[in-house]
């Protein structure tokens, strides 16, 4: 009878290492010291680091700054409450820092209360949910914007018109008046067409995402007066894309635009294509899409405006009008795309991911 508990024993212990060495999730024990005991294969491809550099060193070797303190661990060795903490950022390897949640319980074993943390990555879940938020508030402005935009054009209409016919009453030197509230009117008109945004469903052809970027290349050079150098790291191999180039044109020329104004004399400006796979455009999985960034190394910018940039009417510059952007936005997601943006001083990155088509494939060279 011992003999067959003591079987049982050895088996159980066989079948849980060997579960847990199997586990998706990373999974790390600390002993009654909260040094690390074990880790499974899932947690040293998380923290980059094999059981053997992680055996015997201290829990603050990973939880650095974090909301895992000694207090709280100690605390579920005594009573065994668990615990699970969401967001909880992690720089133990400084080349990967990720965002984690992570549970912790109390486990024993040989009869001693170790701890058990459970981690689970989010870091593509929180990204997810922020583009889905991002994109509900960047609809939610966009349509409040056309909405007063559309307020104000109807009477700017009828104020032009009033202002004509009032200055054929009057004599030559009071038409002045009358012509400065025409202008001004016409100004406003202009600004709230701009407001409006693009109003026409693209054209959409198969073009060479490089012979549009060229046009762009071109615009900028024959206006750099900031002498901007501008760089071209093109992937030849992209197939045609089906899109509408003078607005996937307008639409990169916002964005250069705004980096030039962004960033001063002789810096860099690169134009980049690659071939990008597996990427979630508007909720859905595309296999392969073009990538193009925009890269400049201006200071970057404001964090306080990164989750509103391409809000209407959002800008880092005090003479800004917050429109090209938006506009970027607006003729990009015409085309079924993305753009986003990361930024840091030295290097800002904006991106433009468009799906290719089967027929675009099959024609690839």
């Amino acid at each position: 009878m011992l003999h067959q508990r003591k079987e049982i024993q050895q088996l159980k212990l066989q079948y849980q290492q060997t579960l847990a060495n199997q586990l998706v999730t990373a999974v790390l024990i600390l002993d009654q010291n909260l040094t690390i005991c074990y880790v499974n294969p899932a947690a040293e491809a998380l923290l980059i680091k094999s059981l053997y550099k992680l055996y015997g060193a201290s829990f603050e070797l990973i939880f650095t700054n974090t909301s895992i303190s000694k207090y709280r661990l100690e605390q579920l060795l005594a009573t065994g409450q668990e615990f699970t903490d969401s967001d909880i950022f992690i720089q133990f390897n400084k080349s990967h820092p990720f965002t984690a949640e992570i549970t912790a319980s109390a486990v024993e074993f040989d009869r001693v209360p170790h701890v058990l943390l459970e981690f689970k990555q989010i870091d593509q879940q929180k990204k997810i949910s922020l583009e889905v938020f991002q994109q509900q508030q960047w609809i939610s402005a966009r349509d409040l914007i056309k909405g007063l935009a559309h307020e104000i054009k109807n009477p700017l209409g009828g104020l032009r018109g009033a202002a004509q016919l009032l200055s054929k009453e009057l004599n030559a030197d009071q038409q002045e008046y009358t012509d400065m509230i025409i202008e001004q009117a016409d100004r406003l008109t202009n600004l709230v067409d701009r407001l409006l945004g693009p109003n026409q469903l693209p054209q959409m052809q198969h073009h060479n995402i490089h012979s549009v970027l060229e046009k762009v290349y071109q615009v900028i050079s024959y206006s750099n007066e900031h002498k901007i150098i501008i760089k071209r790291d093109y992937d030849p191999s992209i197939p045609l894309i089906n899109c509408d180039q003078e607005k996937i044109q307008q639409a990169v020329l916002n964005i250069v635009n705004n980096a030039i104004q962004a960033i001063e004399k002789h810096h860099h400006i690169t134009l980049r294509t690659r071939i990008a796979s597996n990427k979630t455009l508007n909720g859905k999985l595309i296999k392969l899409a073009v990538k193009i960034s925009i890269i400049d190394d201006g200071p970057g910018i404001p964090t306080k405006i990164q989750d509103t940039l391409f809000y209407p009417m959002v800008s880092g510059r005090s003479n800004g009008t917050g429109l090209g952007l938006s506009i970027a936005q607006t003729l990009i997601k015409q085309h079924n795309g993305k753009l986003y943006c990361h930024s840091r001083p030295g290097h800002t990155e904006f991106v433009i991911l468009l799906p290719l088509t089967q027929e675009a494939l099959k024609s690839a060279p």
